[in-house]
């Protein structure tokens, strides 16, 4: 049987891995952004409601080709884009 030290490190192993994991956006889908609500897209980082409402609102006439198009919207620049770049697909 393993002592001790060795199953607190083995949970310590698991549980690095997974917060890794979240911290990363390993553990979660992408967000389309074609095709997600305001709300999904305002739970993005540095995304509120104003500006996932501007996202809806320009992809009804500018649908997104590449992850890079989300720039054209106002509000969203190159900090911004780094933040949500991993985490979002067209």
């Amino acid at each position: 049987m393993p002592s001790i030290k060795c199953r607190i490190a083995a949970l310590f192993l698991v549980f690095s891995l997974m917060y890794v994991g979240l911290g990363t956006g390993l553990c979660m889908d992408k967000v389309n952004i074609n095709t997600a609500t305001e709300q999904q897209l305002a739970d993005l980082p540095g995304i509120g409601p104003a500006i996932a409402k501007r996202i809806v609102t320009y992809r009804k006439d500018h649908p997104f080709k590449q992850i890079e198009d989300i720039m054209q919207v106002k509000g969203i620049g190159p900090k911004i884009f780094q933040k949500i770049k991993g985490l979002i697909k067209v």
